[in-house]
């Protein structure tokens, strides 16, 4: 069968389910999946659409152009397509922490992510061992004050001769520049600690150690131009007591962003998320 994902937000009005729907059954679709919600505050109503169609008759591009003419332009919608069988592209950028990069890559080669990773990206050589031995090309691109610019360039001319659909910052100790977000709005996921309350900083467990927190955490978020503020996708915390040491809270702090940073990337992939002003729909 031949699989739509449609991913819609507009005003909210009255009618726009049932437009949807029956749009898709008068054109042979079965609907597998469908979620819906309605910021009220917003009054903006978004929605989640899986639909099954029989691959002998069903043409992607006259289904959209009808879409678009006969249901978009009537509700004003910002909408999305996307068909099952196209595997997106995903860059991984990395510095030396290797944590988050052997858990993508273990479960990329286990068949968990529908991606294709053309290469990783890193400031430094460290890593390169683990590329190699995933059979991943890997780009070591040194950045300095001196080298900054010239770095990005290199980056932006590797993701379009690959067609790189979005980044995954797996540890990437690089702050992301604003042309290289512009271009890829909403399509950089990154990972950071969170703690309660907030430390920054170098060392960031030291300081929590030293205050006695009980709650550790990890947020996976979209990159913007404001460091670790973009929308976030996914968090999750563990409990510490006075017991834990500061390499204990490092290593339950680790476990998280491998956790975190994964049901991120997976999200984005199932096309699971969307963003409005700066907050995410996560769709179930």
């Amino acid at each position: 069968m031949a699989k739509i994902t449609l991913l819609i937000h507009c005003k909210d009005t009255s009618g726009i389910i049932a437009s949807v729907t029956n749009f898709i059954h008068k054109n042979h679709g079965n609907i597998v999946y469908i979620d819906q919600h309605v910021d009220r505050q917003n009054t903006t109503f978004f929605m989640r659409c899986e639909s099954e169609f029989n691959p002998r008759t069903f043409h992607y591009e006259n289904f959209k152009s009808a879409f678009d003419d006969l249901i978009a332009e009537k509700y004003e919608m910002e909408w999305q397509a996307y068909t099952d069988d196209y595997q997106p592209k995903m860059a991984i950028f990395v510095s030396k922490y290797d944590h988050c990069l052997y858990d993508i890559l273990g479960r990329y080669n286990a068949g968990e992510l529908n991606v294709k990773i053309p290469f990783i990206i890193s400031n430094h050589a460290d890593l390169k061992h683990i590329a190699d031995s995933f059979k991943i090309p890997f780009y070591h691109i040194p950045v300095s004050k001196t080298t900054k610019e010239t770095a990005e360039q290199q980056q932006l001319k590797l993701l379009e001769e690959h067609g790189v659909d979005f980044i995954v910052l797996a540890r990437y100790m690089q702050i992301i520049s604003d042309k290289l977000i512009a271009k890829y709005q909403n399509k950089i996921i990154n990972i950071h600690h969170s703690f309660l309350p907030a430390f920054v900083g170098a060392k960031p467990y030291h300081s929590a150690y030293k205050r006695g927190v009980k709650i550790i955490g990890a947020t996976s978020h979209y990159v913007t131009e404001e460091l670790d503020a973009g929308p976030i996708i996914e968090q999750d915390v563990a409990r510490v007591t006075h017991a834990h040491s500061i390499d204990d809270m490092v290593m339950k702090g680790r476990d998280l962003e491998k956790i975190v940073l994964a049901r991120g990337i997976k999200l984005h992939i199932d096309r699971k998320t969307m963003v409005f002003n700066n907050k995410t729909i996560i769709f179930s």
